[in-house]
């Protein structure tokens, strides 16, 4: 296989038919991917914190879950269409019809008047991402040994930490400057798109080898596409909505039913589809694969579910601007492309992995757990510490999980098994972010309340502060003071914070840090059940 070159070997691509590659050309070919693969990713976090204001503009704040609903779904969907169709009709031109389409999505969400309008064009953005970010780690395995793939693919995991950090800030600007060019302002998170876009699509539409062989034409496998969008659009939706409709609602139990049946249908179809399938059945004959996979939903579900949370902590919790924020959770992008630089080179010398993948789950367990203790008063280098140890792990076990599916992958299933991956992690992502704040904000409401109730027992200071008229006639503490009376906690909108009587809002912050403290200590928990999975069921190294 060319992908056991010796290290540090130039490797020609099996869709070149042999053609050398120099590295300066390979150079530029990987930055290419590394500007698609930040656009597709900064897309997941750019308009978490301009929602509201876009919200607010096209007047359709209830319908705003769709929008972040549309652009997953279709992502995860066409994560693992573009493998297989890059397996049967070459990397490069379905990495264009991927930028193309994530581009063609960015004018039109830029142009939405109607949040249901900005829902469906999400989704044609979506039909984009899955690509950029699956064809990426394809290409890297055509073009390089595993030795030297290693290190581009630590540059590719940092893309997502980045785009973690950066992402929220630039909405928040975005949304924060009124209009730009006489354009409003969060129109310019999609627009922003194009030239990053442009840039990706020129390098690897001009430097990438085109294919040369003649490739087997297999049907395509439209049952097993059918049955994946019947299994996932329920389940995500439902994962979304859950919260709002009521786990036990009928509505969320018809999704989850319906999802089911999907799963089943798209079982039956794969396997009658053979070596057209999706995710062919012959990559879950390798135990490695197999586990691998497994242990990449975990991890996901349980990374996703922290930096979901983790923000709102430190900006209502602790006050921190979008921007601090960000900043305070540089230190895991930092641990992500450091353990990878280091990790990588020496897993695909070696191919053992199995210790790695272990030390890499248990150390973001350690993490999560570590950020359970979360208070008010915590010390600001904790939670900096806990997200740097977060990132080691995530650099140790991604790299790990990416190296053993491509080692065991047929070279003609590459993009499929390099597909698989993204699809999982997308999948485990999805799952966690939305189901960890559902739980977030169903905690929320009684574990302010319950804080209340103590801290007008035991705290003069809060008694102090209801006895005083200014107090009490303050528009701004009228939030609290209905939680007082017995009322729910409105956190729809906090800039109230910023305004109200400082001894009042401290129960809410304690109570706040409670439900935070809970949704840690189970995404830890998922996190172990990753650690026993590599225990018990990886296959033991030579």
């Amino acid at each position: 296989m060319a992908d056991q070159a010796r290290p540090g070997a130039r490797v020609a691509p099996e869709e070149s038919g042999g053609e050398p590659i120099g590295g300066r050309r390979i150079a530029l070919i990987m930055t290419g991917l590394t500007f698609g693969m930040f656009m597709a990713s900064l897309d997941q976090t750019v308009i978490s914190t301009a929602v509201r204001t876009i919200a607010d503009d096209l007047n359709g704040l209830t319908q705003q879950a769709w929008v972040t609903t549309s652009y997953l779904v279709t992502t995860v969907v066409s994560t693992a269409l573009y493998g297989k169709f890059s397996d049967l009709h070459g990397r490069k031109p379905m990495y264009v019809i991927s930028v193309s389409l994530f581009l063609l999505g960015s004018v039109l969400c830029a142009a939405a008047q109607s949040m249901w309008q900005l829902a469906a064009f999400r989704a044609v953005q979506g039909l984009g991402a899955g690509g950029l970010m699956t064809l990426a780690f394809a290409v890297l395995a055509d073009l390089l040994s595993p030795a030297e793939s290693a290190r581009y693919r630590s540059y590719f995991g940092a893309v997502f930490g980045v785009s973690a950090v950066v992402g929220p800030v630039l909405g928040g600007l975005f949304a924060g400057i009124g209009s730009l060019l006489s354009i409003t302002g969060w129109r310019w998170a999609f627009l922003i798109n194009v030239p990053i876009g442009a840039v990706a699509a020129l390098l690897v539409a001009a430097l990438y080898p085109s294919a040369r062989q003649q490739r087997a034409a297999h049907p395509v496998d439209r049952a097993g596409i059918a049955a994946l969008v019947l299994c996932l659009a329920p389940l995500l939706v439902a994962a979304q909505q859950g919260g709002e409709w009521g786990w036990k609602s009928p509505a969320t139990l018809a999704m989850f039913l319906l999802g089911a049946v999907g799963l089943v249908l798209f079982a039956f179809a794969e396997r009658r589809a053979g070596d057209a399938a999706l995710l062919p059945p012959l990559l879950f004959r390798h135990r490695d694969f197999s586990v691998s996979s497994a242990v990449n939903v975990i991890v996901s579900m349980g990374v996703f579910g922290v930096l979901g949370v983790l923000p709102l902590y430190l900006q209502l919790v602790r006050g921190l601007s979008p921007t601090q924020a960000g900043l305070m959770i540089l230190p895991q992008t930092l641990g992500i492309v450091l353990i990878g630089r280091f990790s990588g080179p020496h897993i695909a010398r070696t191919g053992k992995f199995k210790g790695y993948l272990l030390v890499g789950v248990a150390t973001m367990a350690v993490a999560s757990f570590a950020l359970s203790t979360l208070s008010p008063a915590t010390p600001l280098w904790v939670p900096a510490a806990a997200t740097a140890a977060m990132g080691v792990g995530i650099g140790l076990a991604w790299q790990v999980m990416m190296a053993a599916i491509q080692r065991q992958a047929p070279r003609s299933h590459l993009g499929a098994a390099t597909a698989s991956f993204s699809f999982f992690r997308e999948i485990g992502a999805t799952a966690g972010a939305s189901v960890f704040l559902s739980v977030l904000f169903g905690l929320a409401g009684g574990r302010v309340s319950a804080a209340f109730t103590r801290a007008v027992t035991a705290d003069p200071a809060v008694r102090a502060a209801l006895h005083d008229p200014r107090v009490v006639a303050d528009p701004a503490n009228r939030p609290l003071l209905d939680v007082v009376r017995g009322g729910a906690v409105d956190l729809d909108n906090t800039t109230f914070l910023a305004h109200a009587d400082t001894r009042l809002v401290a129960p809410l912050l304690t109570g706040l840090a409670d439900a935070m403290s809970t949704v840690f200590v189970v995404s830890g928990a998922i996190l172990v059940a990753g650690v026993v999975l590599v225990v018990f069921t990886g296959k033991p190294e030579r």
